[in-house]
C-alpha cells in the first residue's frame, strides 16, 4: 500500500468539495459520484462509533457535505411520498435486525447510519435533483461517460492485465489469479473486482447504445454518439464478465422488445424476474440447475463456482428462516459454523446476505426498491411513447438499475450510482405530470379521484 491511498482517502474531502464550488449542482454530484467511485482506491479506515471510512462513505459523505453546503435549499424541497416508504424500511432494517437480536440500539443506529450514507443519500439526491426529462437526461449522458472514461483503461488492462490499481495504490484489490477468464485478462481497473467492472461497462455501453438509436442524444462534444457507443460496446465484450454480457444482451433484448411493442411490458417483466428468482430460491421451490448447465458448456470453471454458491444459499436459507422476519444481524450471525468452530459457508449474493441478516422485512423492502423505478415509469407514460427520443434517457436508467438488480442475484458488490438512478426514475415518475413542454405529450392522464370516480358513476346510474 502507498501513500497515495491516505492522500487519495482524505484528499477526497476538499477536492470533491471544490467540485460543487466550480460546476452548478447537479453537474457537480454527477462529477463528484464518477471521480470518486470510479478512481478511490479500494481501503477503508476504521472509526470508532461510526461507519468506517471506506470507498463508499466517502463517496456519499462528500456529495451529502457539497449539497449541504452550496445548496441545501434544493434538499429542502424534497416532499416525501408513500413510494418512498421501501427505501425508508430498507434504511431502518438494521436498529430492527440489532434490537431483535439482543444487540443492542447502538449498534442499530451505527447500522442505520451505514445504511443511510450508502443507500439513502444517492437516492434522495437522484430523486430530488433528477427528477425532470432534462436533469433525468443529463443524468444517464454522466453515466454513459463514465462508461468512455473507463474504456482506455479497460483496454490498457486487456493487454497488459490489471495492474493498475496496484501501480497506483500498491496492491490488487482482488486475487490476482481471479483476473484470467476465457483465455485473457479480465479488467478490474480501479473496482472492487472484474464482476463489478463487467456490470458497469454493460450498463454504461447499453446506456450509449439506447441514447443514440433512440435519437435522445446525437453526439458528445461534437462526435457523433455512435462512433462513441460501438467501441464502448466492444471493450465490454472484450471484458470477458460472462454475468455482465448476459445481462447487457438480457437489457439490449428488452429494448427491443419496447421498441417494437411501443409499451413498457418487456421493462416490467425483466424487473419482475429478480423477485421472482429470490421468492422461489428462498422458498425452496426451484433450484436453477439449467443455470448450472448453461454456464457448464460455455465455461466448467465458472460452471462449477455456480454451484457452489448456489449450495452455500440452500444452507444460508434454512438458517435464514429461523429468524425470517428481521433476520440474524451482522457479526456474521447469519452464517454457520463447522465442527472446528469455522465458517462453514460464505455470503456471494445480495439477497442471501439480506435475507439472512435483515430477514422477510429487508428482503421485500429491498425488492420493491429495485422494481419501483419500472413499475412507476408503466405508470407514468403513455402507451405508444416508450420509444420517443423524450423518454429514451428514463427508459434506460430503469433498465439498467434493473441489471443492477439481476446481478445481485450472485454478487453483493455496491455502486451508490445505480441507487442515484433508481431514485432519479422514481422522481421522475411521480413528478412527470407537473411537466410542460413536448414530454407532457407522453405522460398518461392522473386517475381521476376516487370519489369523483364514484360521483360519475352515480350520475350514469342516473
Amino acid at each position: 500500500m502507498t501513500s497515495l491511498v491516505p492522500i487519495a482517502m482524505f484528499g477526497w474531502i476538499p477536492l470533491g468539495l471544490s467540485l460543487f464550488a466550480l460546476l452548478p449542482v447537479r453537474r457537480a454530484i454527477i462529477a463528484a459520484y464518477l471521480v470518486g467511485w470510479l478512481f478511490l482506491p479500494q481501503a477503508g479506515y476504521a472509526l470508532s462509533g461510526l461507519p468506517d471510512y471506506t470507498r463508499m462513505t466517502a463517496v456519499n459523505a462528500v456529495v451529502l457535505m457539497g449539497v449541504l453546503l452550496f445548496d441545501s435549499a434544493g434538499l429542502r424541497a424534497f416532499r416525501p411520498r408513500i413510494w418512498d416508504l421501501p427505501i425508508l424500511v430498507w434504511v431502518l432494517c438494521p436498529f430492527a435486525s440489532s434490537v431483535a437480536n439482543g444487540l443492542g440500539a447502538y449498534d442499530g443506529l451505527s447500522g442505520v447510519l451505514e445504511f443511510t450514507l450508502t443507500w439513502g443519500v444517492p437516492y434522495l439526491l437522484g430523486r430530488t435533483y433528477f427528477q425532470s426529462p432534462e436533469t433525468v437526461r443529463m443524468l444517464a449522458i454522466g453515466v454513459f461517460i463514465g462508461g468512455l472514461i473507463y474504456m482506455p483503461l479497460c483496454i490498457w488492462e486487456i493487454r497488459m492485465s490489471p495492474q493498475l490499481h496496484r501501480i497506483v495504490y500498491g496492491f490488487h484489490p482482488t486475487k490476482f489469479h481471479m483476473t484470467w477468464r476465457l483465455g485473457g485478462y479480465r479488467p478490474v481497473v480501479f473496482m472492487q473486482h472484474g464482476i463489478a467492472l463487467g456490470l458497469w461497462m454493460a450498463v454504461t455501453s447499453m446506456m450509449g447504445i439506447w441514447l443514440w438509436r433512440a435519437r435522445a442524444v446525437k453526439s458528445l462534444s461534437g462526435i457523433p454518439t455512435a462512433w462513441l457507443a460501438m467501441p464502448l460496446l466492444v471493450t465490454t465484450v472484450l471484458c470477458r464478465s460472462l454475468g455482465g454480457l448476459a445481462l447487457l444482451a438480457l437489457g439490449l433484448g428488452v429494448l427491443l422488445m419496447i421498441k417494437l411493442t411501443r409499451s413498457g411490458w418487456p421493462l416490467l417483466a425483466f424487473a419482475l424476474i429478480p423477485p421472482l428468482y429470490v421468492g422461489v430460491r428462498a422458498t425452496g421451490v426451484w433450484h436453477p440447475h439449467v443455470l448450472v448447465n448453461i454456464a457448464n458448456r460455455i465455461d466448467a470453471d465458472r460452471a462449477r463456482s455456480m454451484q457452489g454458491r448456489l449450495d452455500q444459499e440452500d444452507v444460508l436459507t434454512v438458517k435464514a428462516w429461523q429468524r425470517s422476519v428481521f433476520g440474524w444481524g451482522t457479526y456474521g450471525r447469519n452464517r454457520t459454523l463447522d465442527d472446528k468452530g469455522e465458517w462453514a459457508t460464505r455470503t456471494d449474493s445480495l439477497w442471501i446476505i439480506t435475507f439472512g441478516q435483515r430477514g422477510l422485512v429487508g428482503l421485500v423492502s429491498l425488492g420493491l426498491l429495485f422494481v419501483l423505478p419500472s413499475f412507476l415509469l408503466i405508470r407514468t407514460l403513455r402507451g405508444g411513447s416508450w420509444s420517443a427520443a423524450a423518454a429514451a434517457p428514463a427508459v434506460v436508467l430503469a433498465v439498467g438499475t434493473t441489471m443492477y438488480a439481476g446481478d445481485r442475484l450472485m454478487n453483493a458488490m455496491p455502486n451508490p450510482v445505480f441507487y442515484l438512478m433508481i431514485g432519479s426514475v422514481i422522481g421522475l415518475a411521480l413528478s412527470a405530470r407537473k411537466v410542460s413542454g413536448p414530454v407532457r405529450s407522453l405522460v398518461r392522464k392522473p386517475p381521476a379521484s376516487w370519489s369523483r370516480r364514484v360521483a360519475t358513476s352515480v350520475e350514469r346510474y342516473r
